[in-house]
C-alpha cells in the first residue's frame, strides 16, 4: 500500500475559528458529499468562516460552509450552502449532545481534510473567548514570534 494513501491531504481550515473559540475537544467525523463537491473542494474551493454544527433529530449537520460549484460542472452541480451531514457514531453522537447542553458551548469546523480519499471533517467542541482572551492570546503569538526572530538571529 503507498504511503501517499494514507497520508491527510489538508484542504480548507477555519483559522478563524483558532481565534474566536477555545477548543476543548475534536472529533473526525466523516462528510456526505454530492459529486461535484469533492472535485471542489480537492480544488480547494471551500469556506468554513461562517460554518457550524447543528444537532437535529440525533444527526449532525454543517450548515453554513460553502463549497463553490465545480468550475467544470453541469446543470447538476451542488448548492453552494447546502447542509452537509457529518458522518459519526451513535455514541459519539450522544456523547456530544450531552456536552452541547451544557451553556456556552458549541461545534465548530476546523478543517476538512481527504484521508484515504474520503472527505472528513475535524469539528471542535468550543467555548467562545472574551475580548480580553483575544488580546491575551494575540501578545502570547507576539511574544513567541519574536523569540524566534531572536534565536533565529543568533
Amino acid at each position: 500500500m503507498h504511503t501517499d494513501a494514507l497520508e491527510e491531504k489538508n484542504v480548507v481550515t477555519n483559522r478563524r475559528a483558532r481565534h474566536e473559540y477555545f477548543i476543548l475537544e475534536s472529533y473526525e467525523a466523516g462528510l456526505a458529499l454530492k459529486g461535484t463537491e469533492v472535485k471542489s473542494l480537492r480544488a480547494g474551493s471551500a469556506n468554513l468562516q461562517e460554518g457550524y454544527v447543528s444537532l437535529r433529530r440525533g444527526e449532525l449537520w454543517l450548515v453554513g460552509m460553502h463549497v463553490n460549484p465545480f468550475e467544470k460542472g453541469n446543470i447538476n452541480n451542488h448548492d453552494p450552502l447546502r447542509e452537509r451531514k457529518l458522518l459519526l457514531h451513535r455514541k459519539e453522537i450522544v456523547k456530544l449532545s450531552f456536552k452541547l447542553q451544557e451553556k456556552g458551548l458549541a461545534l465548530i469546523p476546523l478543517r476538512i481534510y481527504f484521508k484515504k480519499n474520503n472527505a472528513k471533517v475535524e469539528i471542535g467542541l468550543c467555548r467562545g473567548k472574551k475580548f480580553f482572551d483575544k488580546r491575551e492570546t494575540i501578545k502570547k503569538r507576539d511574544v513567541e514570534r519574536q523569540i524566534r526572530r531572536d534565536f533565529a538571529r543568533s
